[in-house]
């Protein structure tokens, strides 16, 4: 009966103030700790319910509870949501006047403010802690508490302050949250705060309503439109890492018609908060990122995430995911990965010190694997958390490709024989070293060529001993120290498997990136383009090149064919929706294409499909618009570069994109005071007889004396006068 006593109350204010009728997982127990003055340390994922676990109590402990979050976006949406129930809540950053902030102050000090939210960096400053001092203060919340850790996705070096700042305040109770915490992570929080007699509410990473799935980056834009496609006038979120590729990104959703707009740093303030809120008031369907947009974001119908660019780390995944299907409904979660995407990332912390250089490294490994892996999505991100299960998630993209499988039992026992003689004392990379044979400066140092595992496993390379071990950690045999996450050691059902070995299949990682996007695209794009119509496509396009005597890509390049492929367009206008398409080349090439797309679509019952077509702003951009002007006037292009103020490779890079694109230009006028006739012949016959019309492929094969310019420029003449 005395629970029943203790539940009721919070169950009445909880109907009373958000409406709710039931607590969901563990939030009861959390607000009760709270409650009872007690230190607490909540990890639950994005979605479940964390605000709650500090707002209920907040309004029924007496005082003033500070809220310490990172995000100025996050704190206006929450205490936008707070007021709007009637609560006296605030927040004291720099957005606020002189007059407002003053305001502020007085309520605080006044009692008035249930719950006030500061930036950690207003916590610094000596007259607000003078404020906290002066003020009743019931407890202390501190969200997104991963930032304390370096381990942690998103570090704040001031979050590692906060400790030292509350015990000026004085003897308060904390409760620390985050979506996202590893085993390492949740260390380093407790041990930075002091609270490591904290009571730790762990809730299950599992999101059973979010379906994975990882492709290539091979062609973004195309792949991105695809995909929107599929989840039509649905909200999305598209993350984005640099502020630059979310505008081009935003602006090239809007012309080719989804009601989409940019969120960054970058922008003004009223702009950035304008376009979040027509997000939120579904005035716009998507909005494209970087990576801040979405702390704290309470949207529940985020239908799709789109990682446009690899994320920084697997924790900053799986809390940007996280913010689709937070209404338990049917939710996806798609990224783009390309390996030059994690040397960018690699390289922007290249000046930073030696131990943040490290810890990126190894987060970003993490990363790269994940892409990698054939292993359910699923179970490796709850394995990353420290949560282990048994049995596939069954729905993302690992879980539906038919990929290859063995018997691991003698290689699992080969790489735990290799842990256990190197003493549990190295990673999963000298492991490799030490089964594949490789006799690095480690080895040599530690004498590992004498162990009886060295070189056992020579037969594979180091890429395949890797995936063994982290099946292993996956499947329970190995395991990250926790205090060095870069040590592997064996666990007890390691040891068991030792002592009584058994049958176990482990998968064959993907070979990238062609395996894995041809088992991608078999399993989850149903729509990628069509193979047999490309072929027919493929071998027209060779017939009218060898009775016109030019290449075939003069014609249409295979971009173009597998575009027509995918959206099968029937008419002349449809056709120059294709990219690399002008009018020009439709006209003169386009009629036996489109017959045969025609002809094939009849046949087969296809309904043309136009909502893959991905339009380019070439022909709308002013400083294309005025390139072409001043080409028609015969201007140098040195001159064209310094009227627009931009050098000579941009208006080169210019002038190829509007020929790629479609667009006749004639540069003879120019071509002819730079470069003599047998120059140009030469270029000009290198690419009427070769295969391809890269760059890279005409640098190696043309003279050494030959410059870059001057190939660049007769391929754009080759084109305008033979492929339009």
């Amino acid at each position: 009966m005395a629970s029943t006593n203790v539940q009721s109350p919070l169950k009445d204010k909880l109907k009373e103030v958000f409406g709710y009728n039931q607590f969901r997982g563990n939030q009861e127990v959390i607000i009760q700790h709270i409650l009872d003055g007690k230190n607490t340390f909540v990890i639950m994922p994005t979605g479940a319910g964390k605000s709650l676990c500090y707002q209920l109590p907040a309004v029924m402990r007496e005082g003033t509870t500070i809220v310490i979050s990172p995000l100025i976006a996050l704190m206006k949406n929450q205490v936008d949501q707070l007021q709007a129930l009637g609560i006296n809540a605030s927040f004291l950053n720099s957005t606020l006047s002189k007059s407002e902030s003053n305001r502020v102050k007085k309520e605080t000090l006044e009692g008035k403010t249930k719950l006030l939210y500061v930036a950690p960096e207003s916590l610094t400053k000596p007259d607000n802690i003078e404020l906290l001092k002066k003020s009743n203060i019931s407890f202390i919340a501190i969200d997104e508490a991963h930032c304390i850790s370096e381990w942690g996705h998103d570090f704040r070096p001031e979050y590692r302050r906060i400790k030292q700042i509350i015990e000026e305040i004085g003897d308060l109770p904390i409760i620390a949250l985050t979506a996202t915490a590893t085993p390492k992570v949740r260390a380093d929080i407790q041990k930075n705060l002091r609270m490591e007699d904290a009571n730790i509410f762990l809730s299950s990473f599992h999101r059973d309503n979010l379906f994975y799935e990882v492709h290539p980056k091979k062609d973004p834009k195309v792949q991105l439109i695809k995909f929107i496609r599929k989840h039509q006038n649905k909200s999305g979120i598209i993350y984005c890492l640099s502020r630059k590729k979310v505008e081009e990104v935003a602006e090239f959703l809007r012309i080719n018609g989804i009601n989409a707009l940019p969120y960054h740093a970058g922008m003004e303030s009223s702009q950035r908060m304008g376009n979040q809120d027509a997000f939120l008031n579904e005035d716009c369907d998507v909005i494209v990122a970087t990576i801040a947009f979405g702390m704290g974001i309470d949207k529940p119908d985020v239908r799709f995430v789109v990682h446009y660019d690899a994320p920084k780390s697997l924790e900053g995944y799986y809390q940007e995911t996280g913010r689709a299907g937070r209404d338990g409904l049917e939710s996806y979660c798609m990224m783009l990965f390309s390996p030059e995407d994690i040397s960018k990332l690699e390289k922007f912390h290249k000046d930073k010190s030696i131990t943040e250089r490290e810890n990126v490294h190894i987060l970003l490994q993490e990363m790269s694997y994940y892409a990698y892996s054939s292993v359910c999505r699923t179970k490796q991100l709850l394995h990353y958390f420290g949560e282990h299960v048994e049995e596939n998630c069954g729905h993302c993209d690992n879980c539906k490709a038919k990929h290859s499988s063995f018997n691991a039992k003698e290689q699992i026992l080969l790489a735990l024989q290799a842990v256990n003689e190197t003493e549990e004392r190295f990673g999963i990379e000298h492991i490799c070293n030490v089964l594949t044979g490789t006799r690095t400066d480690y080895v040599e140092s530690y004498n590992h060529f004498d162990l009886k595992s060295f070189s056992k496993g020579s037969e594979f390379d180091n890429k395949h001993w890797e995936s063994i071990i982290r099946q292993s950690m996956i499947n329970g045999f190995l395991a990250k120290d926790v205090d060095q996450i870069t040590i592997i050691r064996t666990t007890e059902k390691g040891k068991e498997f030792v002592k009584r070995p058994f049958d176990i299949d482990y998968t064959q990682d993907y070979q990238w990136p062609s395996e894995l996007e041809a088992l991608n695209e078999e399993a989850v794009v149903a729509n990628a383009f069509d193979k047999e119509l490309f072929d027919i496509l493929k071998a027209k396009r060779k017939k009218i090149a060898h009775q016109k005597g030019i290449p075939p890509y003069a014609i249409f390049q295979e971009p173009s064919l597998e575009e027509m492929a995918t959206t099968y367009p029937v008419t002349n206008e449809e056709l120059m929706q294709i990219n690399g398409v002008g009018a020009g080349k439709a006209k003169k090439f386009g009629k036996p294409f489109l017959d045969i797309i025609q002809d094939y679509v009849e046949q087969n019952e296809i309904t043309t499909a136009k909502d893959v077509v991905v339009k380019s702003t070439v022909n709308k951009s002013k400083a294309k618009i005025a390139i072409i002007q001043q080409i028609d006037r015969k201007q140098d292009i040195e001159d064209i570069a310094e009227s627009l103020k931009i050098s000579f490779d941009d208006v080169l890079d210019e002038i190829e994109n509007i020929v790629d694109s479609g667009t006749k230009l004639n540069l003879d006028y120019y071509i002819d005071t730079i470069m003599d006739e047998e120059r140009l012949d030469e270029i000009y016959d290198y690419f009427m007889s070769s295969e391809t019309d890269e760059l890279d492929d005409a640098y190696d094969e043309l003279d050494e004396d030959i410059g870059e310019d001057e190939i660049r420029l007769v391929r754009v003449k080759f084109l305008s006068e033979v492929a339009m």
